[in-house]
């Protein structure tokens, strides 16, 4: 229906770093160890007297994470004490950042960003029989926080922000930032409007799969305009999304930061980070890989890739690298590495769906580069070609010699496609029919035959020709 309400849209994302300790102790960093509350320790289960070390590895990858947003990083930075009580938490508080976050500003996929900043992860809560059990080996976990600026619009652009983050997560080495394990956890503040003046606003969590983000945003604005619509009013809550249901529900009146009692935590120096070498500005910069924009536009510039591939080739780090191998092997010669993007992401990404495991660490790129260079002489047909992937994807080997042994190297020979040419229009009496009474959409047909017994190693061009040329006689 048609609205005069507009939305305005906020996102708070956590993601887990990726260090080998934890936040404040050592720990090991392994939220996912096989038995539960192993990886635990006086200071992550809060025991009196013991005192938290920051981990300077966590520390340095949100500084990176703020030097690719283009942010503000701090000179002075502290940590606080956020005080809830909840089981899942040992201290009755949680460590974190308030007034003074490692990173202010910047931006990501065309979104302001707010802060960035350093806390402590939770333990892990589940509810079995009635029952509620704590496992700690979570608790105490390096968590970056990442607060966006009210200015998303829609659920796609909330979206789209999210995966670009996790993209470059992932790029940097910082966190694998997996929302089916609960690495990277989004909620979204979502208020509507019909003035400049926000909305009240409603914080929805749960949200644990980038489809989930943009389906709890839409259903909200949904829901809170059907509130306005009716006259009544939006509450200021928290929520959860149910998947089965694909809808909010209520979980709690939001706090606010008031409610959180947030003070200096007393037991952790002040950071300065300016007298930390390490932490220096121009070092943090050039320790930055590519990132995931500028590989973009350097696909788009030098291998002229069309925006949908150039985005599909850089979603995946380990995708990115294999093909900027295949491109280094192919000389960086654009009308090969076009075709190579072509069957990267078409063929190979059908292979690798089908077997639901895109692995790149077992495909050889020299190998890959091998059977593009067959395809665009064509000694492979495109049929040819794809099935001698498939070969080379499940057992490796040279590209050229898979194709020989399974018959698959393309047939220019007169002779023998004649022959062929000869059995399938014996067979195909009715298409002959329909060809020479004027059909001559027929001959794509009688040319796919022909390949088909030649099991994709007939030329189409030269089958082509040779059908037309008999069915003329």
């Amino acid at each position: 229906m048609a609205t005069e309400y507009h939305p305005t849209i906020g996102l708070e994302i956590h993601a887990e770093l990726k260090t080998q300790t934890k936040m404040f102790c050592r720990c090991a960093n392994d939220p996912d160890a096989s038995h539960p509350n192993t990886n635990i320790c006086p200071v992550c289960m809060a025991h009196p007297g013991t005192l938290p070390v920051v981990n300077r590895e966590a520390v340095k990858h949100v500084l990176r994470i703020g030097t690719a947003l283009g942010g503000t990083l701090a000179d002075f930075s502290e940590f606080d004490r956020k005080s809830y009580f909840y089981p899942d938490i040992p201290k009755g508080y949680q460590i974190s950042q308030y007034e003074h976050p490692l990173v202010t500003g910047g931006a990501l996929a065309g979104v302001a960003i707010t802060r960035v900043h350093l806390e402590e992860d939770t333990a892990r809560l589940s509810h079995e029989r009635g029952k509620s059990i704590v496992d700690f080996n979570r608790a105490g976990l390096p968590l970056m926080e990442l607060v966006t600026e009210p200015v998303i619009r829609d659920a796609e652009t909330a979206g789209a922000f999210a995966r670009e983050l996790q993209l470059l997560l992932r790029t940097l080495g910082a966190g694998e930032a997996n929302l089916e394990k609960g690495e990277m956890r989004i909620e979204a503040n979502i208020s509507i409007s019909t003035t400049d003046v926000f909305g009240t606003k409603v914080e929805v969590k749960n949200l644990n799969s980038f489809r989930s983000v943009e389906r709890a945003i839409a259903y909200e604005v949904k829901r809170q305009e059907e509130l306005l619509v009716k006259g009544e009013a939006v509450v200021q809550e928290t929520r959860g999304w149910d998947e089965s249901k694909q809808a909010t529900f209520h979980q709690r009146i939001k706090e606010g930061s008031a409610d959180y009692r947030y003070f200096p935590e007393p037991d952790i120096p002040k950071l300065l980070l300016s007298e930390v070498t390490r932490f220096s500005q121009n070092i943090l910069r050039e320790s930055l890989p590519e990132l995931p924009w500028e590989r973009r536009a350097r696909y788009a510039h030098d291998v002229q890739l069309k925006e949908s591939d150039s985005m599909y080739l850089s979603a995946d780090p380990e995708r990115a690298q294999f093909f900027d191998a295949v491109c280094d092997a192919l000389q960086k010669d654009v009308a090969l590495s076009t075709l190579a993007a072509n069957y990267i992401v078409s063929d190979l990404a059908g292979i690798y769906a089908k077997n639901e495991d895109e692995r790149y660490d077992t495909l050889d790129a020299e190998a890959f580069s091998k059977l593009i260079r067959l395809a665009y002489t064509g000694v492979l047909s495109s049929r040819g070609a794809k099935d001698t992937l498939l070969l080379l994807v499940e057992k490796g080997g040279d590209p050229e010699t898979i194709a020989r042994e399974h018959g698959l190297i393309q047939v220019h020979d007169d002779s023998e496609l004649e022959k062929v040419v000869a059995t399938v229009l014996a067979e195909e009496t009715k298409a002959v029919s329909e060809y020479r009474a004027g059909n001559e959409a027929i001959l794509q047909y009688l040319v796919g035959k022909s390949m088909k017994a030649t099991r994709g190693a007939g030329n189409p061009t030269k089958l082509a020709e040779l059908i037309q040329t008999t069915l003329k006689r």
